[in-house]
């Protein structure tokens, strides 16, 4: 097992509008891998967090930041540049941190650098509005503007991506920001601020970047009547907790919460495929993702010759060190999160569900610490049962079974998630016929988990709201006002 150098950032410190402060209760960041301590952070509690709304709210009251779109398109590709200068040393951090391996984060900061450089475009493309003369010397005009301050709540299993999924495209319209970053990946988050002070064409209290290991920032932002909007990505249970509090300043929300993804394997499909797909949809980020695809739906007249094969392929998985080339997934976030989800397993085999393969915590000299977790498959015939309703967040699927297409679609869309889903047949027009029922907000068939920036990203039902990537992500952070003028008369 190959592991990479060892990188010198062993200090998490907060960006406060430019400026670097260590207030707050010094906290420990853990590898997962290891189980041992990496370094040590500040988390900033309520009063780091009002004093970077106070200046986000001052710069752009005050500057000409939201403004001048060519400065801010500057501005995001230089933020890009920099970030594409630090890329393996981010994902190197990330990697120890929150257990993705290492070619996962490689990925993840990577595409980031595009995503940025796709926002500074979105920048330029100016919306004119509309204008008429809607009456004799009646004149309508309308404009979209910059939202204001934005609160962004990122979390932990990819927290560069999304952090800058928000912070692009809400630079790209004019606001200014405070990004609450997630304890759990507190040196990486370091680095992120490093790189945001870098970019010297960024007025200092344009983004704030705060680390928290508590819960005091978050709240603060929702609470605040200076912060016009929160964008959140996380669970559904805390994006329920933000809707209700943002409800007392009406502020707008941008949701994208957890989901159940359903991959539907007809008997037509290409099994080669279906397998790639499987076992990529469990393995991905450690199935600590919003679209881990954590059902397999089977046609009955196939799950004879299927069960065993997914069987096999899911007992095979190898969990190791997220630096180890052989190593299929790495480590849950902490050994809480695993015990968690072999409890949820457990009380499936014990009263509702057949384990085909019951994976487990392991814990040995190679994998200490507690948090690595043997992918575990469970065949479940009901949907009114946890696995099936709940969010697991790591490597386990459930195998379901179902008789036809109108039988998919039921069983697909029985969930209160609506995030992500996929089909996997060769006859083109079932599948358009399947995905066009699905209520799910990224549908995909015979392929599972592709994105680009280029295309929207949202989800329904209980999946959130709100829609992020692609020409419209802008418009998330814009309000359109409407001018009115009357001519005098003659």
């Amino acid at each position: 097992m190959t592991i990479a150098p060892e990188i010198p950032t062993t200090s998490g410190r907060n960006l406060l509008a430019g400026a670097w402060t260590e207030a707050g209760q010094r906290l420990e960041s853990v590898n997962p891998s290891t189980g041992k301590t990496l370094g040590t952070y500040a988390s900033a509690g309520r009063t780091e967090a009002l004093a970077a709304i106070t200046a986000a709210r001052k710069t752009f009251d005050n500057t000409d930041w939201s403004r001048d779109p060519r400065v801010r398109s500057r501005a995001i590709n230089e933020l890009a540049d920099r970030l594409e200068a630090r890329v393996d040393e981010v994902a190197l951090m990330l990697a120890r941190e929150n257990g993705k391996r290492l070619p996962e984060t490689t990925w993840e900061v990577s595409t980031t650098v595009d995503w940025l450089r796709y926002a500074a475009a979105s920048a330029l493309i100016l919306d004119g509005g509309r204008s008429s003369e809607v009456s004799p010397g009646v004149y309508f005009q309308t404009g979209r503007e910059a939202m204001g301050v934005i609160g962004i709540i990122t979390p932990w299993n990819s927290p560069v991506i999304l952090s800058m999924r928000s912070i692009g495209p809400a630079l790209a319209a004019g606001c200014t920001m405070v990004v609450k970053m997630p304890g759990q990946t507190a040196l990486t988050n370091t680095l992120v601020a490093e790189i945001v002070a870098s970019t010297t064409s960024i007025p200092a209290g344009v983004i704030s970047i705060l680390t928290e290991g508590g819960n005091e920032v978050s709240p603060a932002l929702v609470e605040s009547p200076d912060v016009d909007m929160i964008s959140y990505t996380g669970s559904t249970h805390v994006g329920k907790a933000i809707a209700t509090a943002g409800a007392a300043t009406l502020k707008r929300l941008s949701l994208e919460l957890g989901g159940k993804t359903p991959l539907v394997i007809f008997d037509d499909a290409d099994l080669d495929v279906v397998m790639q797909n499987v076992v990529a949809a469990t393995c991905l980020m450690n199935g600590q993702f919003c679209l881990t695809g954590s059902r397999l739906l089977v046609q009955r007249s196939i799950a004879d010759r299927l069960r065993p094969m997914i069987t096999e392929a899911i007992a095979g998985l190898r969990p190791g060190n997220s630096e180890a080339p052989d190593s299929d997934l790495g480590p849950l976030i902490d050994a809480a999160s695993a015990a968690r989800v072999d409890s949820l397993v457990e009380t499936a085999t014990s009263s509702y569900g057949t384990a085909l393969v019951r994976g487990g915590v392991i814990e040995d000299d190679a994998r200490p610490g507690g948090a690595f977790y043997q992918p575990s498959l469970i065949e479940v015939d009901r949907l009114d049962v946890p696995l099936v309703q709940e969010e697991v967040f790591g490597p386990v699927q459930t195998f379901e079974v179902f008789d036809d297409e109108d039988d998919a679609v039921r069983m697909a869309n029985g969930t209160s998630f609506g995030l992500g889903a996929a089909v996997f047949t060769t006859d083109e027009w079932k599948a358009r016929r399947v995905t066009r029922n699905m209520r799910a907000g990224f549908v995909w068939t015979n392929c599972w988990g592709v994105i680009h920036e280029a295309f929207e990203e949202g989800g329904l039902k209980q999946s959130g709201y709100g829609v992020l990537c692609g020409p419209t992500a802008i418009t998330e952070f814009q309000d359109t006002k409407l001018y009115a003028q009357v001519a005098p008369p003659r």
